[in-house]
């Protein structure tokens, strides 16, 4: 099959004028202008989308499905915390089947807006193989255990064994107010042995950077309320925190001059780790990340930040340090819909000097990073996996800018070489 468009956005060079992609079974097998392809593959049909911008399929790197029922149900509260006791309230009035129905809404809600793959956490991963995935789909099990942190290795193996036959899968302990220093260092454990990935809500609160370095605030109120061990609690920020939790044959010893340079050096954080949010930071976190040799991807979800008012993302500064920055939709929770044309025109709006081509690259070339899928998706090219969108385009010589700005429904897209139905 020949696919042809006004415009190709390769992501991986110079956007191609009347160009094509000759796609074969699940693969993109080449790429030019449709002259040159249609005289290479003569023969084959030839499926043309007009006066439209092709490019590669867009990727979620942070969503919660199961919280598509919660559209809405939420009001604005007067703190993150707040908003933590409203979700718990909402979620015990549903059932197994509600979080299905909910999963499945997400689902067709994120493909109609041209998503064609997802990092999804899931606080129920027994659900996983309940779902026919409509799109390609990285499972991540959320892992809480702050009501009882003795049974970290058992919720982190319980969850391996729910997930592991989904072709994609990973491990999230939740955030380190929620998740133990035991459940964080099992999941890096497993991570390691079966070669998955880890996300973390990490930073991304006043009130958890209250919580950790002063030992007050809401959050260290509502958490020791409901018996969480708070003795963590007013030494660090959450950022230096976390960079404790995952030690390698204990903690530092905070007594030494030098411990940050001994924690970033014992407790390096994972490798292919997507941190999620990381709004509240301190130049000290930055001196520490900066002391680190490897550096993880951070995810933006930019309309729930907006939502709840966080402290500006420091996105020069983290970009400067070598961080891989991505752009995800978060939860219905705290979001109007799972839109990430929606998420690149809110981060245009929040930072009008990144160039249209950058923020494209956030939820394409950059989203395939962090699932260490760089040579299959993310970008049209030879060998990658046919997934392609199309979006209108009537000014081709601003072409990046008017993708960013694109504000409705995809009308044609492929996954995995077939043409599929957007709605």
């Amino acid at each position: 099959m020949i696919v042809r468009a006004r415009i190709v956005v390769t992501m991986d060079g110079p956007p191609i004028d009347n160009g094509a992609v000759a796609v074969s079974s699940d693969r993109i097998v080449d790429v030019g202008k449709f002259p040159e392809i249609s005289k290479r593959y003569s023969g084959e049909e030839v499926v043309d989308l007009g006066e439209q911008a092709m490019l590669p399929g867009l990727i979620n790197a942070h969503c919660h499905l199961d919280y598509t029922c919660l559209r809405g149900k939420i009001p604005r509260q007067k703190s993150f915390t707040y908003w933590i006791r409203a979700i718990n309230a909402e979620k015990a009035k549903f059932s197994p089947e509600d979080y299905v129905r909910s999963i499945n809404e997400g689902f067709a809600e994120a493909k109609r807006f041209g998503t064609t793959t997802i990092v999804n956490l899931t606080a129920f991963p027994e659900l996983a193989s309940k779902i026919q995935e409509p799109i390609r789909t990285w499972w991540f099990a959320e892992l809480i255990d702050v009501r009882d942190p003795s049974r970290a290795k058992e919720i982190v193996d319980l969850a391996v064994e729910q997930l592991k036959a989904m072709e994609h899968w990973g491990l999230a302990p939740h955030a380190p107010f929620t998740a133990s220093a035991d459940l964080y260092r099992r999941c890096e454990e497993i991570a390691r042995q079966q070669n998955i990935l880890l996300t973390t809500h990490l930073a991304e609160s006043r009130d958890e950077m209250s919580m950790f370095r002063d030992a007050n605030g809401p959050l260290y109120g509502f958490l020791k309320e409901i018996g969480r061990e708070m003795s963590d609690c007013g030494r660090d920020t959450p950022v230096g925190h976390f960079v404790e939790l995952l030690g390698r044959g204990g903690s530092p010893n905070r007594s030494e001059p030098d411990w940050r340079s001994r924690a970033i050096e014992v407790n390096r954080p994972y490798l292919h780790c997507l941190l999620v949010h990381v709004n509240e930071l301190t130049n000290t976190d930055f001196d520490l990340l900066a002391k680190s040799e490897r550096k993880s991807s951070v995810v933006h979800c930019s309309r729930s930040h907006a939502y709840f008012g966080h402290s500006s993302l420091r996105f020069e500064k983290l970009r400067e340090l070598g961080f891989n920055i991505c752009l995800g939709t978060d939860s219905l929770a705290s979001n109007e819909d799972l839109s990430l044309f929606a998420e690149t025109r809110a981060f245009q709006k929040e930072f009008p000097k990144v160039s249209p081509e950058e923020i494209l690259q956030m939820v394409t070339v950059n989203s395939a990073r962090a699932l260490r899928q760089e040579n299959v998706l993310g970008k049209i090219r030879v060998a990658s996996a046919a997934d392609l969108i199309a979006v209108p385009c009537a000014r081709p010589t601003s072409v990046f800018d008017e993708i960013v700005q694109f504000d409705k429904p995809v009308a044609w897209l492929m996954i995995g070489g077939q043409v599929q139905n957007p709605a």
